[in-house]
């Protein structure tokens, strides 16, 4: 059995507890039970993360696993977030590496439970995936291809964790995609983008400095290129209400695009810091952005 096919067969025996409507309904039985002791704010806040529950379930740590979470430097004074897998491939044209995050210590274990799941069932179709692509390359005579797939802690301070997690697929040529969870690590409930604002208002507001932004580049640049309306179809017009996200220590709103998302590969995943006083009259609080 080659190195490939051993670790196949590993990654396909990982298991999986199948309790995802259990997660959902303790999550928000949870949520209706500090209802009154709560102010509205911090309410909605929990609704989103028992909303979150719904595509996720809980995860369950081997021995081997809890070992390896001793030797992780603590973030912040109790919250901690570790490997819970990494899986090496190296055979032939085909390389893999893929790893998987797990939070340690929020106080919300629901949450906790659900974003773990969330990871390692991600990456287990990520990995999945990958084997079906090289069977159907195997078919044709064999490629090349290859995925890497890891996490960074972006921010973690007092309050906000904030963990970007990226995928790079390549083959002919490489993309690269990201995901975002910031976590309010006081309160244990994660932060949505929606959550952060009054109303809708705020799409409207960050998608114009976004343009601006991208003329004012293009213009004291050559070698900076974005897709525009009048040679592409993908040029930016406006972001999503859940558009990918995160804030950093320094209390500020990132926004995030994928690799080819607005702007030709070269340009790599790009990513706009918006300036708060844009933003305090639109925000919920200023517990957040400053």
């Amino acid at each position: 059995m080659s190195k490939f096919e051993k670790l196949k067969k590993e990654y396909e025996n990982i298991d999986i507890p199948d309790e995802l409507n259990k997660v959902v309904q303790n999550s928000i039985r949870e949520a209706k039970k500090v209802k009154k002791k709560r102010p509205f704010f911090r309410n909605w806040m929990i609704g989103t993360a028992a909303a979150a529950a719904l595509f996720v379930g809980s995860i369950n740590i081997s021995p081997s696993f809890a070992q390896a979470m001793g030797n992780v430097p603590l973030l912040g004074s109790i919250v901690q977030v570790l490997t819970v897998q990494e899986l090496t491939i190296d055979e032939k044209t085909y390389q893999a590496n893929v790893k998987t995050p797990a939070i340690e210590g929020l106080e919300n274990e629901t949450l906790q439970s659900a974003l773990n799941e969330k990871y390692i069932e991600e990456n287990k179709l990520l990995f999945e995936q990958f084997q079906k692509e090289i069977d159907e390359l195997e078919k044709q005579g064999g490629g090349h291809l290859g995925v890497d797939s890891g996490y960074e802690v972006l921010t973690d301070n007092d309050r906000i964790l904030s963990i970007a997690r990226y995928q790079v697929n390549t083959a002919a040529s490489s993309s690269t995609t990201m995901q975002y969870d910031t976590i309010d690590k006081v309160d244990n409930v994660l932060i949505t983008l929606p959550s952060l604002f009054k109303d809708e208002r705020y799409i409207e507001t960050i998608s114009a400095y976004i343009k601006a932004e991208i003329e004012r580049q293009m213009a004291e640049d050559e070698n900076v290129i974005y897709f525009t309306e009048d040679e592409f179809d993908s040029a930016f017009t406006s972001i999503q209400p859940d558009q990918s996200f995160y804030i950093t220590d320094n209390h500020k709103l990132v926004i995030s695009f994928d690799k080819y998302e607005i702007a030709p590969g070269y340009m790599g995943v790009i990513t706009f810091e918006i300036p708060s006083d844009l933003l305090k009259d639109l925000l919920v609080s200023d517990m957040y952005i400053k």
